[in-house]
């Protein structure tokens, strides 16, 4: 779900920690030359699976299995039908275009399936600063063009569970729709999203703000355009679809419609008022237009509902609400046909917090229903469904909850509701923490219960605030917004639990003790309770702590080297400190509160504090600080620091704020002064990770801008030189919260998103020092060429390129002919150039250092017809490379 992360977004924007918001980010400072290498990187996730809201879930109506989900800031996914698993398809977006990540609409082309758009950006205020976009992909979200629009788009802005937004004409394919907040309009592309204009006829904007006081603009911002539909059966291939349908964030003047393929508009007679119509479903077989109505815009709030039905040929409106208006304590969102039966209609009751979300379904388009689960006698409650959360156990929260609630609950926030258009048996819904769905819907209908189970592994959408990989035990633990976060044992499989007893909304940061890493303390916001707890067991189990007078939220904690003792930094107190577990704490002196603190990893008397541009040092366990004379550090809070693990006062530092000092910073001497690092114009985390082979220094990760390019880099020399780790393709968005490598694997690293959980990378690298420039390719290559994904006339590829010569490449070329006559249509980490049947793809600037021993990657997309065989020769030069 998403609820804390925006009741806290005034407070944790001004400290730049906000989960779902990035800081501002920082202009670019001088550029010193340096020489980036290149490392391939295999990247996957620490298995959660879910953990956020999905607002809507598409499946495509002409081709089987095909389906898509969006999600409010962690990018969209497509289905894999194979192995039953979400792919992520918005990994490619960079820094600067973070908000990119929040997906408002997604529209799946029913005449050409390789074609799907999204339509992205995160808010609609200030929180981001660059307007949204409408993506374009030939090729099933494998890649993208963009089309920048005039106008921000919400996709983690209230009333973003209503839609679709965006929609492709189901009989010519080049007309798009778009629904426009803000009082932006309805936008029409005529190009297949390649461009885009305002309906200038389209009579109203919208009007409903969920809060119109709200002065940062959240809240008060104007809902909008909510959905388009289209009534296919008024056109016929190739020509404009004549009836549109269009839901308007206004209670009086709801649905409007369109006769004339969008060139006049009018409201539609007779509509229902006092309503939000958050979706509008077309049975076109029977001529029923479905409308789901809530009082307010959600996805969190809603206390009103209906269901209406309107007749398209006679212009009949029919109320056909489940239930009686006085009896509804929510609203209705989630909507869907069952377009094997049209008749069968469900609904969704989103809102219905307490004691479980409602599923309603018809088999008479409406006229009666039956509901998911009903009392029998109060407080207890009949089911007709059973849950089975094994795949994900921490669905149950740990909850032991009295009658009538449940656990793991139906869910809550269920505004996404989809029939597959081919299967009658199998429904998806979203909800605020995963996708639920069943392939035995129609069990319903029987004295047979349907069983529902997360449809949900692949899609990780979780926003990261910290991150820590002790020298023992567990490998990763995670400080995650909405969630908690977890103790990953084993990266490959989901933890059983999430971080309880107590159970945080959201954790701002955890430490453990370096020397005695068994002992681990985390610190996050909490409706009511302690805001600290503690565990004795490495993160497996936790008991609470107790806070000083005045605490509001988490903040950020430090554990000393030894765990004798913690600093705590947290929201509405000063920074304290304390003996032992925490029951009574004592303020600390000399340092100013809000203050970011951490820890000595050798001397646990000592700890570190950093504040608008000071850093502090206490030598006496926190119970006083001293002001630093180091000076040029960055002056405001976009900060992350650390202390280098075995070596006392050895700490690094990165940050930057908008328009001033930006970089990364190191000190020898306890913070007592500060050497910025040439050639680094940005940096915003730092962490460490096991040394190389033959190397005395921890090896260094962060999140940088070094040698004008973004990324991820490891460097195996004290910054001395870089080795960029990610790619194009895998970017993430913002990652500037948290990032650590592991103690135990040497190459591996943790990084933290906004939204797409906790990704790591394992390196190709054998270790060592990286790389410099080295002499033209002339030894051995091996390549390994792999088709990662194949469609109806299109595919995507990965090739590996490893020098298993004696000495370094300092740049390469690699060639081959395709067999089957295919076209190279897109490439990413490689310049490719073709003539005919024949490829090469050279290096991009960064990636052209490759060391004896080491491999370099890079992909692409491409257009296949009849065959698509796979390369056979290869060759770097006029060497021949070995091929697997």
């Amino acid at each position: 779900m998403r609820r804390t992360r925006i009741l806290t977004a005034v407070l944790a924007l001004a400290a730049g920690l906000l989960a779902g918001t990035p800081p501002v980010l920082a202009a670019e400072s001088e550029k010193t030359p340096v020489a980036i290498a290149a490392d391939t990187y295999t990247w996957k996730n620490a298995r959660i699976d879910g953990g956020g809201f999905v607002p809507g879930i598409v499946f495509n109506r002409s081709e089987k299995n095909l389906a898509y989900a969006r999600t409010d800031i962690g990018g969209a996914y497509r289905w894999v039908e194979s192995s039953k698993t979400w792919t992520p398809l918005l990994d490619s977006v960079g820094w600067d275009d973070w908000g990119h990540t929040g997906v408002v609409s997604l529209a799946s082309d029913s005449v050409d399936p390789d074609k799907v758009y999204a339509a992205v950006g995160t808010y609609t205020n200030s929180w981001d600063p660059k307007n949204g976009a409408v993506l374009r992909s030939s090729d099933r979200g494998a890649s993208w063009r963009k089309a920048d629009l005039p106008f921000k788009l919400g996709g983690n802005m209230p009333g973003r569970g209503m839609g679709e937004r965006l929609a492709v004409d189901p009989n010519r394919n080049s007309v798009l729709y778009l629904g426009a907040p803000s009082g932006k309009g309805l936008w029409r592309s005529t190009d297949s999203g390649a461009s885009w204009s305002q309906v200038t006829d389209f009579p109203n904007v919208g009007n409903y703000r969920q809060d119109p006081n709200d002065a940062s603009g959240y809240a008060s911002d104007n809902q909008g355009i909510v959905w388009v539909t289209f009534d296919e059966s008024t056109g016929t291939r190739g020509n404009a679809t004549r009836t549109i349908y269009v839901g308007v964030a206004d209670k009086d003047n709801a649905v409007y419609r369109s006769t004339d393929a969008g060139a006049t508009w009018t409201r539609l007679a007779g509509q229902p008022t006092g309503h939000l119509a958050h979706k509008g479903v077309l049975d076109a077989e029977n001529g029923y237009l479905y409308l789901a109505y809530s009082d307010s815009g959600g996805p969190y709030d809603g206390g009103k509902g209906r269901l209406w039905r309107y007749a398209t040929a006679t212009g009949t409106w029919t109320d056909i609400s489940p239930v009686a208006e006085a009896d509804t304590y929510y609203g209705f969102s989630g909507l869907t046909v069952d377009r094997q039966n049209p008749g069968t209609v469900m609904a969704t009751a989103y809102s219905s917090w307490w004691p479980d979300t409602q599923i309603f379904r018809s088999k008479d388009s409406g006229a009666t229903w039956t509901k998911a689960w009903d009392y029998t006698s109060y407080p207890e409650r009949a089911n007709r469904y059973t849950m089975d959360v094994s795949s994900s156990p921490w669905l149950t929260w740990d909850a032991n909850p009295e009658p009538p609630e449940q656990t793991p609950k139906l869910g809550w926030m269920t505004e996404a509701l989809e029939i597959d258009p081919f299967n009658s048996d199998r429904m998806m819904y979203g909800t605020g923490a995963t996708i639920y769905g069943t392939e035995n819907l129609t069990d319903w209908d029987g004295d047979t219960r349907f069983t529902i189970k997360p449809m949900v592994r692949g899609l990780e959408e979780t926003a990261v605030n910290d991150l820590a990989s002790p020298p023992s035990g567990a490998p990763l633990l995670s400080a995650l917004g909405d969630i908690g976060g977890f103790r990953h044992t084993d990266l490959t499989k989901v933890p059983a639990m999430m971080y309880t007893r107590p159970n945080f909304t959201t954790t701002t940061s955890l430490d453990f003790a370096e020397s005695a890493p068994d002992t681990v303390v985390r610190v996050g916001d909490l409706d009511s309770g302690p805001h600290i707890a503690f565990s004795t067991d490495n993160g497996a189990n936790w008991f609470a702590g107790q806070d000083p007078s005045g605490v509001s939220g988490g903040g950020t904690v430090a554990a000393a080297a030894d765990g004798s003792r913690f600093v705590w930094s947290p929201q509405g107190a000063g920074v304290h400190h304390a003996t032992g577990f925490g029951t009574s704490w004592s303020a600390s002196s000399g340092i100013p509160a809000g203050a970011i603190v951490e820890s000595d990893r050798v001397d646990p008397q000592v700890f570190y504090g950093f504040k608008s541009g000071k850093f502090y040092v206490s030598t006496n366990g926190g119970a006083s600080f001293t002001e630093s004379p180091a000076g040029g550090l960055p002056s405001g809070d976009s900060v992350r620091f650390k202390a280098l693990p075995g070596k006392k006062g050895d700490v690094w530092l990165a940050g930057g704020e908008s328009g001033g000092t930006y970089g990364l910073w190191h000190s020898t001497n306890g913070g007592a002064s500060f050497t910025k690092l040439p050639g680094v114009e940005q940096a915003d985390t730092v962490g460490f990770g096991k040394a190389a082979p033959g190397a005395s220094y921890q090896t260094l990760y962060t999140s940088a801008k070094i040698g004008g390019v973004r990324g991820i880099f490891r460097s195996t020399d004290e910054g001395a030189t870089w080795t960029r780790i990610n790619d194009d393709a895998h970017q993430w968005g913002w990652t500037g919260a948290a990032i650590t490598g592991d103690p135990q694997v040497y190459g591996r690293v943790y990084v933290s998103t906004n939204g797409r959980g906790v990704v790591y990378g394992d390196s190709s690298d054998t270790g060592g020092t990286d790389p410099g420039p080295g002499p033209t390719p002339t030894g051995a290559c091996a390549v390994t060429y792999k088709i990662t994904n194949q469609w109806s006339g299109g595919f995507q590829a990965d090739v590996q390129l490893a020098n298993t010569g004696t000495s370094a490449w300092s740049d390469w070329a690699l060639t081959w002919s395709f067999p089957d006559g295919q076209k190279v249509t897109q490439m990413w980490n490689a310049d490719p150039t073709q003539s005919g049947a024949s490829v090469t793809a050279k290096n991009v600037g960064w990636n052209g250092n490759v060391a004896a021993g080491s491999s370099v990657g890079f992909g692409f997309t491409g257009n296949w017809s009849g065959a698509n065989g796979k390369p056979t020769a290869f060759k770097v030069g006029d060497r021949s490379c070995t091929v697997s």
